[in-house]
């Protein structure tokens, strides 16, 4: 059976997109890699919000809203298969009439190949790998990791529990921890102290989602009324210990300072999942605002590949409210594309479309000036690519060696071919050749992709070939 369309994640974006191309009787397939729909940002949200849950409560409405679109979603009739690991992704016809695309995908260690004549990667994001000294050292980890198992398992870590980073992310999980009833030592904040300069002249703008505003000010307020030590400008971080974290070391304007830790969560912000989008070399542009890459789309979310399609966090970081309208308008798109929206009625409803996302969006310029990427200097013996255990003194000293090209240094160096291919180490590999170089880090590019996009086993590739005979 070849589908009309393939869609890659069930989160906010991709559910989204799914009802609408259901209403409209189009064959759906939806590829996922989680047990139940929701994505990141909803994981779990149909066990967790079942009348009275505790947890439902603790995690805050807008989760909680998370649970009527999966509602939504369960009943349009897409044909849903979680479990569905996708490694690879391919263009097997080119003709506007015979385009399709064979999506390679492996569940419950079967592999097969999916045919589908349009694919709509919502594949989200992906927090951004900032590493310091002792960023490998165990007790510390993400704040979107500590969310995932607070969502999945309602796991409470226990401390001494510090939060270090900036932007909405870590203030939300630590309004929730408290509302669950954890516990926090201290909270680092690692924005810049010019917050207001920086943010003044993206406020009016923001003010158009006011609500988003006031819930935000509300994490802050609450994070002060609660008592815990809060520490601002925070730059330099240390994670300290034997066997484990047993202390952290940091560096505000006032000094060095230093605490006993077990547990450090870290966050620096979002990036877009560009892996697959590279790997079928679509054409990407670099947001210095973001300092990520993103797919370059038309207005219909369309890539540089025709018939390969965008949504959600994947095309850019704004969240999950604009997740949804970015997959009402990919679905606007495919319609049309594939012939069942006529050109005059799309652009109508794209209009509307356009709309709820501007709105969206309003924010988003605010936030991005408010929590900046942070770009201190990286100490030589900071450990950048986990996969092969590779030093930021030992990138400069490939860097320094030859062009400037990601491509390079990965050849020298195998600082990108571990498991993760680069998702950890990427960026900064790119950071660090464009300082030795003195370039602008849009110049330096990303290092090539190639498949598979996941770790694939021999034996999965075996149970392919007899799926094909």
């Amino acid at each position: 059976m070849t589908f009309d369309v393939a869609i890659i994640g069930a989160g906010p974006a991709g559910m989204q997109a799914a009802c609408d191309l259901r209403a409209r009787d189009l064959s759906v397939v939806v590829l996922d890699e989680q047990p139940a729909p929701g994505g990141q940002i909803w994981r779990g949200v149909e066990r967790n919000c079942q009348p009275g849950s505790h947890l439902a409560q603790g995690l805050g409405a807008e989760y909680r809203q998370g649970a009527d679109v999966a509602r939504s979603f369960r009943a349009s009739g897409a044909d849903y298969r979680p479990l569905s690991r996708v490694w690879q992704i391919e263009e097997s016809g080119k003709e506007a009439t015979t385009q399709s695309w064979q999506v390679f995908v492996t569940r419950e260690g079967q592999a097969e190949v999916i045919e589908a004549r349009r694919v709509l990667l919502a594949i989200g994001a992906q927090e951004r790998p900032v590493p310091f000294p002792g960023w490998t050292r165990p007790g510390v980890m993400t704040v979107g990791a500590a969310q995932i198992l607070l969502k999945s398992g309602g796991l409470l870590p226990e401390g001494p529990v510090w939060i270090s980073g900036a932007g909405p992310l870590p203030l939300l999980y630590a309004h929730q921890l408290r509302k669950l009833g954890g516990q926090i030592e201290g909270f680092l904040d690692t924005a810049p102290r010019d917050t207001l300069r920086r943010g003044l002249p993206h406020l009016n703008g923001a003010l158009r989602d006011w609500k988003s505003l006031v819930k935000g000010l509300g994490w802050q307020a609450g994070i002060r009324l609660s008592g815990l030590r809060r520490e601002t400008g925070v730059t330099q971080l240390r994670a300290e210990g034997g066997e484990r974290l047993e202390r952290i070391r940091w560096q505000t304007p006032e000094g060095e300072k230093s605490a006993a830790a077990g547990v450090l969560l870290i966050h620096e912000g979002l990036v877009p999942s560009v892996h697959p989008t590279l790997s079928l070399q679509c054409e990407h542009a670099w947001s210095d605002t973001q300092k990520s890459l993103r797919p370059v789309l038309d207005a219909w979310g369309e890539t540089t590949r025709s018939g390969l399609f965008v949504a959600g966090d994947a095309a850019g970081i704004d969240g999950a409210k604009a997740a949804l309208a970015k997959g009402t308008l990919a679905a606007i798109g495919i319609a049309r594309s594939l012939g069942v929206l006529e050109d005059t009625k799309a652009r109508q409803a794209r209009a509307a479309g356009d709309r709820a996302l501007s709105k969206a969006r309003a924010a988003r310029p605010l936030l991005d000036s408010l929590y900046p990427a942070p770009e201190g200097k990286i100490s030589d013996d900071t450990i950048v690519c986990r996969c092969e255990e590779l030093t930021a003194g030992q990138i400069r000293a490939a860097a320094r060696r030859g062009a400037a090209d990601p491509n390079r240094v990965k050849a020298e160096t195998r600082a990108g071919m571990g498991p993760c291919q680069g998702r950890q180490c990427g960026y900064t590999v790119a950071r660090l050749i464009a300082e030795a170089h003195d370039l602008p880090r849009a110049e330096v590019g990303f290092h090539n992709i190639r498949p598979p996009l996941k770790p694939v086993t021999l034996g999965e590739l075996a149970s392919l070939g007899k799926a094909k005979t």
